[in-house]
């Protein structure tokens, strides 16, 4: 399969990503372990995608994730207000400072 992201072409073995993918979770599953740090290499090392495309796609999947724990412990009376204010504009200043300094 061929995927076109942002006007560049990747060769993607659909079949491989399926297979690995579900014995990842499996495995995962079976031992309590979050599947990430085995979905990257594989998407990076067996289909060959670039690292730009593979970390936008774990962001995705941990954004779903925290959202709905963020949404959990809020309902059962976990969440800290203040605290949230006070760390969440931090997360822009660092994500601006770590960006800034992959593209120099």
């Amino acid at each position: 399969m061929e995927v076109k992201f942002w006007g560049q072409k990747f060769k993607v073995n659909l079949i491989f990503g399926c297979i690995g993918g579900f014995m990842i979770a499996v495995v995962s599953s079976m031992f309590g372990f979050g599947g990430g740090p085995f979905m990257v290499p594989l998407m990076t090392v067996g289909l060959g995608l670039p690292m730009f495309v593979v970390v936008g796609s774990s962001l995705l999947a941990i954004f779903f994730n925290t959202l709905m724990g963020t949404v959990r412990h809020y309902q059962f009376g976990n969440f800290d207000l203040i605290l949230f204010l006070l760390m969440f504009p931090g997360r822009f200043w660092a994500a601006t400072l770590a960006l800034r300094s992959q593209s120099e």
